[in-house]
């Protein structure tokens, strides 16, 4: 590589606008580069795919080392044999320690799925991407944000923050729906393995009865392949899943506490469906005149 670099810095050269019109035709300076490249590709350019294969992979597992040495009080991950997920105080990484809240999540076996619903900002999102990253990290061979984890062999497929183009014509909901198809289809593949899918507020740009039947139809087709994963929703008509397929939906959820006009969050799993909701004393918190009669 530093035999390349000589070569390169000597064809460089030529970018000297006195030296490319008056002494590189003299020196046939650019057929010299071309054979001293086509040498070098001819003696090593064969090896050379393999050598950045084994520095990208030794820097890989340098990075995780220093991951893991950076937090000590991360659990290492047991694989085992069948595709499941059981966390203890699972949280998300990214998250300061003094900050962060761990939540206990079970999925013993493929077919089985977890609806997530609860108020804005009581930890939704946060605790699909703390499973996504942690699994990730898992099958990297590094320690979870987490008192303990157990996991199976599974693919990590999400809808998260689905984006519309306007250069490309297509809206929010047709971005979503392209890629639950493409989830649905991974899931049904025989040879890929396990599907652990993660569904963030699915279909959110349709009308609520639309978005209830939807939703539950591809959780219901997601089962049926042997796929697990996690729904967060603020449409309680999907909750109605788990008692439909009581033996493997279960239902949870996240809620705030409020004291006069004050607010908080603790962001704790709990289990059920949420109760309450806090769309409306968020808008007249940031000054919106809303009404209950509006």
């Amino acid at each position: 590589m530093a035999a390349l670099a000589r070569i390169v810095g000597f064809v460089d050269a030529r970018r000297n606008e006195v030296f490319r019109l008056f002494i590189a035709p003299l020196l046939l300076w650019d057929l010299h580069g071309a054979l001293a490249l086509v040498r070098w590709r001819r003696r090593v350019g064969g090896h050379v795919r393999g050598w950045l294969q084994a520095i990208g992979e030794l820097e890989a597992l340098a990075s995780l080392a220093a991951f893991a040495f950076e937090h000590p009080g991360f659990a290492w991950p047991e694989p085992v044999g069948q595709p499941m997920l059981e966390a203890r105080s699972l949280g998300h990484p990214l998250i300061a320690a003094d900050r962060r809240v761990g939540n206990d999540v079970r999925l013993p076996s493929g077919g089985r799925a977890v609806v997530v619903t609860g108020s804005n900002m009581s930890g939704k999102s946060t605790l699909l991407r703390a499973i996504g990253v942690n699994i990730v990290l898992a099958r990297a061979g590094a320690p979870v944000c987490a008192r303990g984890m157990s996991f199976g062999p599974m693919r990590v497929a999400t809808s998260m923050r689905i984006e519309d183009s306007l250069s490309r014509g297509v809206s929010h909901f047709y971005a979503e729906l392209q890629r639950l198809k493409q989830i649905v289809d991974w899931a049904r593949e025989s040879g890929g393995g396990p599907v652990l899918f993660l569904l963030d507020e699915i279909l959110q740009g349709t009308n609520s009865r639309e978005r209830v039947a939807g939703a539950r139809g591809i959780v219901r087709e997601l089962l049926s392949t042997g796929a697990l994963g996690v729904v967060s929703t603020h449409d309680l008509g999907i909750t109605a899943l788990a008692e439909e397929l009581s033996d493997r939906v279960e239902n949870v959820h996240f809620e705030e506490q409020v004291s006069g006009t004050t607010m908080t969050f603790d962001y704790v799993l709990r289990p059920g469906v949420v109760q309450s909701s806090n769309a409306l004393r968020l808008m007249r918190a940031m000054g919106l005149a809303i009404s209950e009669s509006s």
